[in-house]
């Protein structure tokens, strides 16, 4: 286990090297000048060129690139250009939204996902199990933008419901439905393609053979190795929110890192658009690993390596 942690966290931090390089390198490669957003409108020419000097813009890439990791390992993710305070803070000011919106949004999926696969295998073949995948289908289709503002007209302005937008318990409701319909969805499909694999093995024969209930050979016997491949995908589930809440998180008002995100490619502040990936880069890498160590202790005979 340790050996294969320690493999892990090398690859890891190879990941977030390559992701830190990729993104350095696209922010200063779009054509615009950070500087005339910090500087303004009426500034004169030496302002922003003792703005630029100041920042090290003016100096090669790599030079730039190269003062930022060394300031970063220290834990200093820089300054925000539009905000003046440090990234880091704003990061954890609004982490824990961004957190709970996830939570929210995984319950909500698993919970509509995981009866819906099971059903669907059961009755496979049938209008029931045609129906599901169909409406699991339309969910994984729609685009999350698209998804989020029927669900704010419909439950929001014209049912009032909901509240349009804000942070609380109501708050989370809509933004973590329209996450999760599209996670559902998937996790709809997979279930039922795994379930059905396992149906037709020959334990789940055999164990009927001995007069099971079907009820004991589906949540029992079934269900545990079915599960799996969720669980991996739960793991992944880790990047595409943290890819989904830059859009669902404007769309709502919801006060976590997406919207932070959005906020800082307006206005071009390119420590806060590093900042917040490498933010979603580690929190992609620690559930990919947290769902490589949980499936042994769902299936014994998984062993890491």
């Amino acid at each position: 286990m340790i050996r294969y942690l320690a493999k892990r966290l090398a690859a890891s931090l190879l990941t977030l090297f390559g992701v830190s390089i990729i993104t350095f390198t696209i922010n200063f490669v779009v054509p615009s000048d950070p500087v005339a957003m910090i500087a303004g409108r009426n500034a004169t020419k030496e302002m922003r060129d003792n703005i630029r000097q100041r920042l090290q813009l003016d100096q090669p890439l790599i030079v730039q690139y190269g003062a930022y990791v060394g300031r970063l390992v220290q834990g200093d993710m820089d300054r925000s250009y539009r905000r003046r305070t440090q990234v880091a803070e704003q990061i954890w000011a609004r982490l824990p939204a961004t957190l709970i919106l996830m939570a929210a949004a995984i319950s909500f999926e698993l919970l509509i996902g995981l009866p819906a696969g099971l059903y669907a295998a059961r009755r496979r073949g049938s209008t029931a199990d045609k129906a599901a995948m169909t409406l699991s289908f339309i969910g994984v289709s729609a685009p999350q933008f698209v998804t989020g503002l029927i669900l704010f007209y419909i439950f929001a302005y014209w049912l009032s419901w909901l509240p349009s937008g804000g942070y609380g318990f109501a708050n989370v409701i809509l933004p973590a439905v329209t996450l999760g319909i599209a996670g559902g969805g998937w996790y709809s499909r997979m279930m039922r393609s795994s379930m059905v694999d396992v149906l037709r093995q020959d334990y789940i024969r055999t164990a009927r053979a001995k007069g099971l209930d079907e009820r004991s050979v589906l949540f029992v016997h079934a269900f545990r190795n079915a599960v799996l491949p969720i669980v991996a995908m739960i793991g992944l589930d880790v990047g595409i929110f943290m890819s989904g809440v830059v859009v669902v998180e404007s769309v709502y008002g919801w006060p976590g890192i997406g919207q932070l995100m959005w906020q800082a490619i307006q206005d071009r502040d390119i420590p806060i658009i590093m900042g917040v990936t490498l933010t979603a880069a580690i929190f992609i890498v620690l559930g990919n690993l947290l769902a490589d160590v949980i499936a042994p202790l769902i299936d014994p005979r998984i062993r890491l390596r």
